[in-house]
């Protein structure tokens, strides 16, 4: 038995069992916890410092009731098994790769004595009974039944002490101060090996009696009272218990396939694992014995053997601990209210519905202890209108587990559903939930300047108009310019007028998409519409080393000597990687024809200065102008636009 606890502390927690049996109320929540250990040999439990001993990775890990681990004795190769004293003070292990069974104070945590085994031997297995550490040792064949006599001053150690068995395999041992007298030992490596029960009443080993069960034992545990034992492994799909005094088989506890770990409380209520190769479930507490139905749990979600014993009780029994995963992927389960059944709840609602139209709501609630038709169950509707929720009062459970309701809701968007059952003496709490989508109107809203472009730096007015609603009468106006250096930005958000209009204004220097949002509301669906309105760039230029102007027609020209060099500087409004196109005609024929049309950067001042050079003749006249064509200028952040045409005249 993995637990040690005195025959007082026995009584006492199997009375506290029984409270915690008779109380209602929800389930605790049970846990799962990462936990930073490796391979798995033995767990032991501590309920007086609340720890749990782990061997594996030939180091002891000390690890918290919350998966936490507090320390790690280390430099122990291959350490194995672990054992209590019966007063909970020594924590004792079996140190295989160095010949030696070790002791521990458990509220230090320090080494207090060691125990050579001789060269070799690599004990394995160990057991307290009578004053002395037994220990299995060796290797297949080789394997035997030695005693650490801690009566003795100083300790002995013997060997050979199997009498007439020969263990075909290490041992596993076990005894209980309730049956001080009594070593059990599985000869379990091999299919035929035996169950052998010792008689240690004269100090020596005696076989009492022993029967070939089957082999291949992965796990064993003793009753509290000492009188029978509990075997779990390969063949096994079941916990079985022979009795201590003919090896006869009393009771069978079933699992869904082959067992592997199993472990007792001190009221006797049996807990295991199985390999679970289905999926199905892999953790089983019988509360009821082996003639009632189990409580199941799905814990470790992977088909793969446990490995040692990594199931174990609290001392108190209150708690169960499993140890699920492999290394780098351990976990620790807590079940905190493990002797209920769990109860599962699923419910199912359409996908869709209208609102203020009838719907149907169903599911079930299953548990491994069927619950009586009429069982209630609390409904409650969370929407739009009840964010918190709100109660639909209590459904009857069906005869065979299943469950159904109606509702009209009265509000749309997403409805859910939430079914909950609270839990009594013997079952956990369970709850579900589904949600619907139920239909809502669409809203008229509307939104003005769509397409509409604008001079830059124009202060324009943009409306939003919102049509019937239900409850909500609030709009957002939102500005987003173009370009990915400005965010969309939130212009207004308010309570339309009595018009249901609401107004924001922006200021254009970018083309930008305006949009207007109107969350919903119960009877209404939410709506988006947007306006995209352009904006102009700003834009002048100017020429110079001119001698002087003068008119020809109506149009003023800019006179320069035929060979002067004229010179235009052009101002924009900036982009990073923006240009400009300056486009130059010549006047010929009566007509504007164009010679040149190329693009210029801007300077991060938004200038550019470009020398349009002479033509050495007299009498030319010439027009030259700077645009920001999109997308061809660089970027797409504002509209097209044109600059004023700037005029020259080339004289002697």
């Amino acid at each position: 038995m993995r637990i040690r606890t005195l025959p007082a502390a026995v009584a006492t927690a199997a009375l506290f069992s029984s409270a915690v049996l008779s109380a209602a109320g929800p389930a605790s929540a049970d846990t799962s916890v990462p936990i930073s250990i490796g391979t798995v040999s033995d767990t032991v439990v501590d309920g007086a410092h609340q720890h749990l001993y782990i061997s594996g990775d030939s180091t002891i890990s000390v690890v918290g009731y919350d998966g936490k681990v507090l320390s790690k004795l280390s430099g122990l190769p291959q350490v194995s098994d672990l054992q209590l004293s019966p007063d909970g003070s020594t924590l004792y292990a079996a140190v295989t790769g160095a010949d030696k069974i070790v002791a521990f104070d458990t509220a230090t945590l320090t080494q207090t004595d060691e125990y050579p085994t001789g060269t070799g031997t690599a004990p394995r297995r160990i057991a307290l009974a009578k004053g002395r550490i037994w220990f299995g040792y060796g290797d297949q064949w080789a394997s035997g039944l030695g005693e650490v006599d801690l009566t003795a001053d100083p300790a002995t150690v013997s060997l050979d002490l199997a009498g007439a068995h020969d263990f075909a395999s290490t041992p596993m041992l076990y005894a209980d101060p309730a049956n001080p007298d009594t070593l059990v030992a599985l000869d379990g490596g091999i299919s035929n090996g035996p169950i052998i029960v010792y008689d240690l009443s004269s100090g020596t080993p005696v076989i009492r009696v022993t029967a070939n069960e089957g082999g291949f034992y992965q796990d064993a545990v003793l009753t509290p009272d000492g009188q029978s034992v509990l075997v779990v492994g390969q063949g096994h799909q079941a916990v079985v218990e022979y009795r201590l005094s003919d090896l006869q088989e009393v009771h069978e506890y079933p699992v869904n396939s082959e067992s592997e770990t199993v472990s007792v409380a001190p009221d006797g209520t049996v807990a295991a694992t199985s390999l679970d190769t289905e999926n199905t479930g892999d953790t089983y507490v019988f509360p009821g014995g082996a003639d009632a139905p189990a409580s199941v749990r799905n814990l470790s979600y992977a088909w793969m053997p446990w490995g040692g014993h990594s199931t174990a009780w609290s001392a108190d029994g209150t708690k169960l601990f499993v140890l699920t995963g492999s290394s780098g992927d351990r976990q620790l389960q807590t079940i905190t209210e493990p002797r209920k059944y769990v109860s599962k709840l699923t419910v199912d609602a359409p996908a869709t519905g209208t609102r203020g139209k009838t719907l149907t709501v169903k599911g079930t609630l299953t548990t491994g202890l069927q619950l009586p038709a009429g069982t209630p169950l609390k409904v409650t509707r969370t929407d739009l209108l009840s964010p918190s929720g709100t109660s639909l009062g209590t459904r009857a459970l069906g005869a065979n587990g299943t469950f159904s309701f109606t509702d009209a809701p009265p509000a749309g968007s997403k409805v859910r559903y939430t079914v909950t059952y609270a839990g009594d003496a013997a079952h956990t709490q369970a709850s579900a939930s589904d949600t619907v989508t139920v239909s809502r109107a669409t809203p008229a809203l509307t939104l003005t300047n769509n397409k509409k472009t604008y001079a830059y730096g124009k202060n324009v007015v943009f409306t939003a108009h919102l049509g019937s609603t239900y409850s909500n009468r609030t709009v957002e106006i939102w500005a987003d310019p173009y370009g990915g250096d400005k965010p969309n930005k939130l212009l207004k958000t308010g309570r339309t007028d009595a018009h249901g209009n609401l107004s924001a204004t922006v200021t254009m220097s970018r083309d930008t998409a305006v949009t207007a949002v109107f969350k919903g509301d119960a009877r209404y669906a939410g709506r988006t519409v947007k306006s995209a309105a352009y904006a102009h760039v700003k834009t002048a230029s100017s020429l110079s080393k001119y001698y002087r102007t003068a008119t020809i027609g109506s149009i003023r020209y800019r006179y320069y000597h035929k060979n002067t060099d004229a010179v235009l500087t052009t101002t924009m409004t900036y982009y990073k990687g923006r240009q400009e196109r300056l486009d130059l005609q010549v006047y010929s024929g009566g007509a504007w024809h164009t010679t040149d049309s190329e693009y210029f950067s801007l300077g991060t001042n938004g200038k550019s200065v470009v020398n349009l050079g002479h033509p050495g003749t007299a009498g030319v006249r010439a027009r030259v102008r700077t645009s920001y064509i999109d997308p061809s200028s660089g970027d797409s952040v504002n509209t097209t636009t044109y600059g004023t045409w700037n005029y020259l005249y080339f004289s002697n």
